[in-house]
């Protein structure tokens, strides 16, 4: 949970630098940027996005992670909580580096590999409750 919330912090810290750069070089002026990225070079875009796919994976990776903590069951997510880490941060790494055709499967695999985690996680939490 702390390196999920830890590799958000610097996907932010990552791009406010950037946008720091671009406001100090004069790229842009007017020190506003568009909230999706469009208004920058491609990697500030790919830069917006990592920052934004993490914030919006949070609910369903951190709210699992929390309630595992919560409920005293980290003993269902200790098992492959660094493999959903590893996914995690491989999808962020390859949307920085390509938005090629094969860098979006990619991606896409890396997503199905969390997605699937927490399906299971979800599925050993209600166990009990069947």
């Amino acid at each position: 949970m702390f390196v999920f919330a830890k590799s958000t912090l610097v996907s932010l810290l990552a791009l406010a630098g950037y946008r720091t750069y671009l406001g100090v070089s004069g790229y842009n002026k007017n020190l506003k940027f568009a909230a999706d990225g469009s208004d920058v070079p491609a990697f500030g875009f790919r830069l917006t996005r990592v920052h934004a796919n993490a914030v919006e994976c949070f609910p369903f990776i951190g709210g699992l992670l929390l309630y595992a903590m919560a409920t005293s069951s980290s003993d269902i997510t200790d098992g492959l909580a660094y493999v959903l880490l590893g996914a995690r941060l491989a999808q962020s790494l390859i949307l920085l580096i390509s938005t090629s055709p094969l860098a979006i499967q990619l991606r896409f695999a890396t997503f199905l590999v969390q997605f699937a985690i927490c399906a299971y996680w979800t599925w050993l939490f209600m166990q009990p409750l069947m």
